[in-house]
């Protein structure tokens, strides 16, 4: 075989595998055969056959090309608010877990940082708001901090002894089913002392970490002013965090860019060198698109392939069955979504590729002969290990994400005691999508939160709007010159004004007057739990933001248990009729399409009735392409004739939303 280097984190679609004609992959995992058919297209047919034999003696030992460690973990934990995920590879890391930290709130990070240090003996100084690059600095301290504290316990875990109750046994017993499990299980069986302590050894070795992923909202890009004035765009919030990230300790990391495009942002992210290729031809931080359909992963990867940039993954959210902020699409549907991935990732890889090559080199790069690894996941509502293994099995994505669920996992999120407990005892009716965010995004909101309680009363009160104390979310110039936030008191205060003086009434007014009412503080609320949690502010009134799929849940759950859910080893206690996640993605659009119409009767927005049409057929094709898969794979919706049964309700229900009534 020739002497071409095998990727580590490669994976490409059985599909690609087709065009080549290669019938000897037939036998291969559909990861490893669609990988060799991602050779076959840069090179030839015969140099991917070349690979077969070898790639077959990968498999053998449990070698995952998408892992260079055999038989971890399937699912990550993304972003959940500014506060709940902001530490987290501090408790779940050292087990083989990959989460995400947000960059939006660098005054919690400091202070969290502060926390940290002082809680593990280590040197803490103030970076101060009047710093020079005071956001920059604090994200590269922080994470500096973490890189450095998760490094100590891998060392401490690969050291300890195989006993119970040890890390490095919980290490081994949170893993899935996998190759890398099973010689954990030999080992604990072989009665032979010197093999078992080989044995011993190298699953010590193969101990490794989750990954300290960041998060970076591109829509989240408020310019910085000082004494009132502008400051160069690269210090704008999403420009200053990137700075951060890049110029921090972290390696084999990801930042995951969010809210969609944002050009300035992403030709910044060429300033830094850790994004291209070493001389190994290795990425040391990678990047991670999270996108709500196939055309915007192609537009955004194309766009940085040009810079000579390589995205690492797609990381495909539902649009509006999901935590946090809904980025909902025309109507089009998760399984749709994912099914467009599954049979063009393979293209998509092959174009994105020469148009890499071909950056790399008129920059003066060596040129990457193999393309780097794309990994494609998904998450946005999955409740049960039957999803998982559907999102897993056929959609062939490489992992899934999971956030909600692990609100209820202590050791995971870092949410109050006061609003644990009103997470657990959450109805469907106490999650709603609502017009809270500054942002201008729908936003998952917990009814009883107490930002929400804080917001009403200040309404009752006679003094609408927040106190604004961060300033990430400062876009409004409708009043003043350098921009405010919406959520503010400053803005409320005018803005309410103002539509006095435009002279609406009616239900027009009064729809107004509550779209404006709804924002909140969210940039500085979402920290509450967790500076309640650790002594930062006591006072602190928490924003919550799960999805719906959090009232699926009735306990407060050990990390064992919600992994053992995950991998269905002892499946939780779930809500009685709870909808299957494509069920319940469905009726969220419906009313969403609703929403969207009755917003344009009273004036809140425009859109022409095409838009609404266009939106509608959308949603009846994605219940039409449902049905089609329930009948080839029955096995994995459950009671097959119950899910096509609210298929059908589903659908008549689509049908009746007269989108032609807009005016």
């Amino acid at each position: 075989m020739r002497g071409y280097p095998i990727p580590v984190n490669s994976t490409y679609l059985v599909s690609t595998c087709h065009w080549v004609g290669l019938t000897e992959l037939s036998g291969l995992s559909p990861s490893l055969a669609a990988t060799i058919g991602g050779f076959a297209v840069v090179f030839s047919v015969g140099d991917a056959r070349e690979l077969v034999q070898h790639c077959r003696s990968l498999e053998l030992i449990g070698y995952n090309m998408d892992n260079p460690t055999p038989g971890t973990h399937t699912f990550h934990i993304p972003v959940m608010g500014t506060g709940f995920t902001i530490d987290t590879v501090l408790r779940v890391a050292k087990y083989g877990l990959s989460s995400v930290v947000s960059l939006v709130d660098d005054t919690l990070i400091e202070q969290v940082r502060k926390f940290h240090c002082e809680k593990e003996g280590e040197p803490y100084e103030e970076i101060g708001n009047r710093d020079e690059d005071a956001r920059a600095h604090r994200i590269t301290a922080y994470l500096n901090l973490l890189d450095r504290l998760l490094a100590r316990q891998v060392e401490v875990l690969q050291s300890s002894a195989f006993e119970s109750g040890s890390e490095l046994t919980r290490y081994y017993e949170l893993l899935p089913e996998s190759p890398l499990k099973q010689t954990y299980r030999d080992m604990l069986a072989d009665e032979d002392p010197e093999e078992k302590a080989k044995l011993q050894d190298e699953l010590r070795r193969l101990a490794t970490p989750g990954s300290i992923d960041v998060n970076i909202m591109s829509r989240g890009d408020s310019d910085a002013y000082r004494n009132g004035k502008k400051l160069p765009q690269e210090f704008s919030d999403a420009m200053a965090a990137l700075r951060g990230y890049a110029n921090s300790s972290l390696g084999d990391s990801s930042v995951v860019f969010s809210a969609g495009m944002n050009l300035h942002l992403y030709g910044y992210i060429a300033k830094f060198e850790d994004f291209f290729p070493g001389p190994d031809g290795v990425l040391k931080k990678k990047i991670v698109l999270k996108v709500s359909d196939y055309r915007s992963a192609v537009i955004q990867g194309k766009f940085l392939a040009k810079r000579g940039l390589w995205v690492s993954e797609y990381r495909v959210e539902s649009g509006l069955n999901c935590g946090g902020h809904a980025y909902a699409t025309k109507g089009l549907l998760l399984g749709p979504i994912l099914e467009e991935f599954k049979q063009n990732k393979g293209q998509l890889i092959a174009k994105l590729h020469a148009i890499y090559i071909k950056a790399l080199a008129a920059a003066g790069r060596i040129p990457i002969e193999m393309p780097h690894a794309v990994r494609i996941t998904a998450q946005g509502g999955i409740g049960t290990a039957e999803e998982d293994k559907l999102l897993l099995g056929y959609y062939d994505v490489d992992a899934t994400g999971w956030a909600t669920p692990f609100l209820l996992v202590p050791e995971v999120a870092k949410v109050d005691q006061q609003h644990l407990e009103r997470l657990v005892a959450a109805t469907p009716e106490d999650v709603f999508l609502s017009d809270n965010s500054p942002f201008g995004l729908p936003f998952w909101n917990l009814r009883s939160s107490a930002s929400e309680e804080a917001r009403r009363q200040r309404i009752e009160r006679g003094k609408p709007g927040s106190p604004c104390h961060r300033t990430h979310v400062r876009f409004s110039t409708e009043f003043t010159e350098i921009p405010i936030c919406a959520a503010s008191r400053n803005y409320q205060r005018r803005k309410l004004d103002h539509l006095a003086e435009e002279g609406r009434t009616g239900d027009q007014l009064l729809r107004m007057r509550e779209h404006v009412l709804a924002k909140s503080c969210i940039c500085h609320d979402l920290g509450g739990g967790v500076s309640i949690c650790y002594g930062i502010n006591p006072d602190a009134t928490p924003a919550i933001c799960p999805g719906p799929s959090i009232a699926d849940f009735s306990k407060i759950a050990t990390l064992e248990e919600m992994v053992s859910h995950i991998y269905a080893r002892a499946p939780l206690p779930m809500r009685p009729n709870r909808p299957h996640m494509f069920l319940r993605e469905i009726a969220l659009y419906a009313d969403h399409l609703r929403h969207e119409i009755e917003c344009c009767s009273v004036g809140l927005q425009s859109y022409p009735a095409s838009y609404f049409e266009e939106f509608k057929e959308n949603l009846l094709d994605g219940v039409e392409y449902y049905r089609g898969l329930v009948g080839r794979l029955d096995d994995l919706f459950g009671s097959q004739q119950h899910f096509l049964d609210e298929l059908k309700l589903l659908h008549d229900d689509i049908e009746s939303i007269l989108p032609v009534a807009v005016k």
